[in-house]
C-alpha cells in the first residue's frame, strides 16, 4: 500500500498507526531523493528529520500549533505533508515552491526563513502574542546543531525562560557535540520521562499531594526540588535547564515511538519544554550518509551514483585556488569562514593549511571581529562569506574593521543573483551597504583571471580592509583580446564621437560588452563602455571620458537604492558632467529563477540593454 498518495494534510497522518507511520517514512524518503535528483535542493538535512516532522504533525495541529523551522533548509517533508506534494517536482523553480518555508506559498509556513539562528527569537515572539491574546495551541521551534552556534540563539534561549508556557524547541543535534548524557541510567530516565503515562501518572499524584491541608504545598516544592537535584546529579547538561527549560533527552531522532511520547508528553507541559534529539543526516540515503556536506545543497544528480550531473570551475574554486597559492609563499594568510568552508572554495585550503584555516560556525559577527584580531597582530585574515549571510555583521565591519582601520579581505562569494535558492539568498544587497563604510574598498571582477589578480592587490597594493565580490558560479563570456590593466575601469569606444556611455562592473560587463558591440554596428548608435574594476571607492578621473556624452546608461546587478549607480550620479554631478542619466538595477525581493531569467526579468540581458539604450536615444 502507498500511504503517501492519500496524504494531502497534516489530518490525513493522524489515523494513521505506528507501522503505517514507519512505512510512510521511507515513502517520503523514497520520493525525496527522486525529486531533488531532478530539482537539486538541501537533501542531507532534509532526510535527517522525515520522522521528526512526521511526528510533529502526527502530535500536534498545524497551523493552531505553530511550526517554526530554522534556516527553513529541512522543510521538505513538512511541504510534502501540508498539501504542497503534488508541486514537488516545481521545488526551488521559477513560479515554483520555495525550498525554505514561505509565509505566502501556505498557511502552515509560519515563519519565512532562509538564514540561521532566528527559530527561537520568532518562536519566542509567536508564543508571547498567542498567551496575550489567548490563542489556543502550542509553538514548536526546530533548531539545528549547528544553528546553535549562532548568537541570535542564544541571545533567545536567554530570553526564554518559564512564562513561555507554551513554547517548545526541538534541538536536532546531528553532528556537532553538544555534551549527551552519559550512562544507562540517564538513558532509562528519559525514556521514563516521556512516557505519556508516566506524565498522566505525576500530574495525578501531584494534583493529589497539593490538596493535603496545612503541608501539600511544601510537599510538592520539597519534592520538585529533590527532582531537580536527582536530574543534575544524572544529567551532565543542566544548561537549558538552568535557562528555565524542562530539558528531555537525547533522544533517538529516527525512532517514531520515542518522539511521539516525547511531544506528547511536552504537549502536556504549562512552561517551556527543549527535546534534544540524535538524527543522522543524509538518512536512507548511502552517499548522502557518508558526504553529508555534498548533499547539504546540491544541484541535479544521478540517483544511482549520488554524482552531480554539472561540476568544475567556478568563481568559488579559483577564489580558493588563488589564496592557496598566496598562502604557500606567505605564512600571514589565513582562511575565516561561517561554516561554509565547502561553499566558498576553502576545502583544498583547509587540508593544506590546517592551523591556519578557522571555521568558526555560524557565526558571522564573530568571524569579522575574529578577523579583526588576527590583522591586529599582523596576519592577513581573508574572511570567505555568501553576500546574504555578510549583512549579519554589518556592525562588526564598521565597529571592529574600517573604524580601526584594518587590513582585513572579504571574499564576497555569491554577489549578486544567485538562481533558486530566492529571495533568502540573493546577493543584491552588499552593493548600498559596502558604500557607506570608510576605509574599504570595494573590487569587482569579471573573470576568474580579475579575481586572482584583484586577491593579490588586495594583499599588497592596498592599505585597508578589502572586499572582492564575485558572482555564483562560471564566468561569463570574455571579449577576444580583452586584458586585466590593474586599472580602476577600462574604457571601450570612440570617445569623440560617442554621445552615449554604458557603465557596469563585475558579471554584468559580459552582457554589456555584447549590447556595447550590437550597438556600434549602428553608426547613429555609437556608444562607449567603461568597465568599473573598483567599484568603490569611484575614481572621478573617470568624468574625463564623459565629457562629450549626452546619455549615460548605468547598469548593476545589486539593489538600486544606495547602490553603486547612485552614487555614479552623484559623482557626474559634482564634476559637472551634464547629460541624462538612467540607472538599470534591482528594485524589491527576488524570487527563485534561474539566474539567466532573472537577469532578463530586470533588464540587465544583451538585449535589454540594446533595447534600453535605443529608447533612451529616441
Amino acid at each position: 500500500m502507498n500511504y503517501l498518495d492519500g496524504i494531502n494534510s497534516p489530518k490525513d497522518i493522524k489515523k494513521l498507526n505506528i507501522d503505517e507511520l514507519e512505512a510512510l517514512c521511507g515513502e517520503i524518503r523514497e520520493f525525496m531523493i527522486d525529486s531533488v535528483s531532478k530539482t537539486g535542493g538541501h537533501l542531507a538535512s532534509n532526510l535527517g528529520v522525515v520522522e521528526l516532522t512526521v511526528a510533529i504533525h502526527k502530535v500536534f495541529s498545524s497551523p493552531t500549533d505553530q511550526i517554526v523551522f530554522d534556516v527553513g533548509h529541512q522543510c521538505y517533508t513538512h511541504k510534502i505533508l501540508t498539501g504542497r506534494k503534488n508541486d514537488f517536482s516545481t521545488l526551488r523553480q521559477e513560479d515554483g515552491i520555495s525550498g525554505f518555508t514561505r509565509r505566502n506559498e501556505s498557511e502552515h509556513d509560519i515563519f519565512s526563513s532562509g538564514h540561521s539562528s532566528t527559530s527561537i527569537s520568532s518562536a519566542i515572539g509567536l508564543a508571547k502574542a498567542k498567551a496575550l491574546k489567548g490563542d489556543k495551541g502550542k509553538v514548536i521551534a526546530i533548531i539545528g546543531d549547528g544553528a546553535l552556534t549562532g548568537g541570535l540563539a542564544y541571545e533567545a534561549l536567554n530570553n526564554s525562560g518559564n512564562e513561555n508556557s507554551n513554547l517548545i524547541v526541538i534541538l536536532n543535534d546531528n553532528d556537532m557535540s553538544i555534551s549527551k548524557n552519559v550512562g544507562s541510567m540517564a538513558k532509562n530516565l528519559t525514556t521514563i520521562r516521556t512516557s505519556p503515562k508516566y506524565a498522566t501518572f505525576k500530574s495525578k499524584w501531584s494534583r493529589r499531594i497539593a490538596k493535603i491541608p496545612k503541608i501539600g504545598s511544601k510537599l510538592t516544592t520539597t519534592i520538585t526540588l529533590i527532582n531537580q537535584q536527582i536530574r543534575k546529579r544524572v544529567y551532565k547538561n543542566t544548561f537549558f535547564e538552568d535557562l528555565g527549560f524542562r530539558y528531555y533527552g537525547p533522544i533517538d531522532g529516527h525512532d517514531l515511538d520515542a518522539l511521539i511520547d516525547a511531544l506528547s508528553v511536552a504537549k502536556t507541559h504549562n512552561h517551556s519544554v527543549l527535546i534534544h534529539i540524535n538524527t543522522v543526516k543524509g538518512k536512507g540515503y548511502e552517499f548522502a550518509e557518508q558526504d553529508p556536506s555534498k548533499f547539504h545543497g546540491i544541484g541535479k544528480f544521478d540517483i544511482n551514483t549520488g554524482e552531480p550531473l554539472s561540476s568544475g570551475k567556478n568563481f568559488s574554486s579559483v577564489f580558493g585556488d588563488s589564496l592557496i597559492h598566496l598562502a604557500d609563499n606567505d605564512f600571514r594568510f589565513c582562511a575565516v569562514t561561517a561554516a561554509m568552508g565547502s561553499g566558498t572554495g576553502l576545502s583544498e585550503f583547509e587540508k593544506r593549511f590546517p592551523k591556519r584555516f578557522f571555521d568558526v560556525g555560524i557565526a558571522e559577527q564573530h568571524a569579522v571581529t575574529f578577523s579583526a584580531g588576527l590583522a591586529r597582530n599582523g596576519l592577513l585574515p581573508v574572511f570567505a562569506v555568501y553576500s546574504t549571510f555578510l549583512q549579519r555583521s554589518y556592525d562588526q565591519l564598521i565597529h571592529d574593521i574600517a573604524m580601526q582601520n584594518l587590513k582585513v579581505i572579504f571574499g564576497i562569494d555569491r554577489a549578486g543573483f544567485v538562481g533558486e535558492d530566492g529571495e533568502s539568498h540573493q546577493g543584491l544587497f552588499d552593493t548600498a551597504y559596502l558604500m557607506s563604510v570608510p576605509n574599504l574598498t570595494v573590487f569587482a571582477p569579471a573573470y576568474y583571471d580579475e579575481l586572482s589578480s584583484m586577491l593579490y592587490q588586495a594583499a599588497y597594493r592596498e592599505s585597508n580592509a578589502v572586499a572582492i565580490r564575485y558572482p555564483r558560479g562560471t564566468e561569463g563570456e570574455k571579449p577576444t583580446g580583452y586584458e586585466y590593466l590593474k586599472e580602476n575601469y577600462s574604457v571601450f569606444g570612440d570617445e569623440e564621437h560617442s554621445e552615449t556611455a554604458i557603465i557596469t562592473y563585475s558579471r554584468e560587463f559580459s552582457e554589456c560588452y555584447k549590447a556595447f558591440e550590437k550597438l556600434n554596428t549602428l553608426a547613429e548608435n555609437s556608444v562607449i563602455l567603461i568597465k568599473l574594476t573598483k567599484s568603490k571607492p569611484i575614481d572621478e578621473s573617470v568624468c574625463e571620458h564623459l565629457g562629450k556624452v549626452k546619455r549615460i546608461i548605468f547598469a548593476e546587478e545589486g539593489i538600486k537604492h544606495g547602490g553603486v549607480g547612485e552614487c555614479f550620479a552623484c559623482v557626474l554631478e559634482e564634476n559637472g558632467i551634464d547629460a541624462s542619466y538612467k540607472h538599470i538595477a534591482v528594485e524589491g525581493f527576488v524570487k527563485q529563477a534561474s539566474v539567466k531569467s532573472q537577469i532578463k526579468k530586470y533588464h540587465l540581458d544583451c538585449d535589454s540593454i540594446v533595447e534600453e539604450v535605443l529608447g533612451f536615444n529616441g
